[in-house]
């Protein structure tokens, strides 16, 4: 079975503030990503490229899709496996690696998500996410290490 499925988004640059590109510093890097019937996202480059620190910026959303996937991956194999998740969080980090010639790449995320069980065995809780890790479609389409340390806390039903 080969299923596609497509997707779009747009994004616009809003940091025109009056020059354009004129000057490396007199550029806005604020940007909208959006996509049809969806809230739009205030984006924009970290702040040590001159980005609004509050604003979104591309590795963080990347980290965040890496971690909201591996969380949905788990949910389906932990409710296909008997095991009754009723919390899960993730605190994940990411480190981007920068090179000489001004570019770089992402070397390394870790996820660590906290997941809190009412029913079924802790230890196949904590195994599944091996199962999950294989599921995530963003994990599987990155060239860097996605690291995991869960933990399952377990809590009377």
């Amino acid at each position: 079975m080969n299923l596609e499925h497509h997707y779009a988004t747009s994004i616009e640059w809003a940091g025109n503030r009056g020059t354009g590109t004129s000057a490396y510093k007199a550029y806005g890097r604020e940007t909208v990503i959006s996509a049809a019937g969806k809230e739009s996202i205030d984006g924009s480059s970290d702040r040590v490229f001159h980005g609004n620190p509050e604003r979104w910026n591309p590795e963080e959303l990347l980290i965040s899709a890496l971690s909201e996937c591996h969380l949905l991956s788990y949910l389906h194999v932990a409710a296909t496996n008997g095991i009754v998740v009723t919390a899960y969080t993730d605190d994940a980090t990411g480190t981007l690696v920068q090179t000489a010639d001004g570019g770089g790449h992402i070397s390394t995320v870790t996820l660590r998500p906290r997941v809190t069980i009412s029913g079924g065995d802790a230890e196949l809780a904590l195994a599944l996410h091996a199962e999950a890790r294989k599921k995530c479609f963003i994990a599987a389409s990155v060239n860097f290490p996605v690291l995991h340390e869960p933990e399952i806390l377990v809590v009377p039903a």
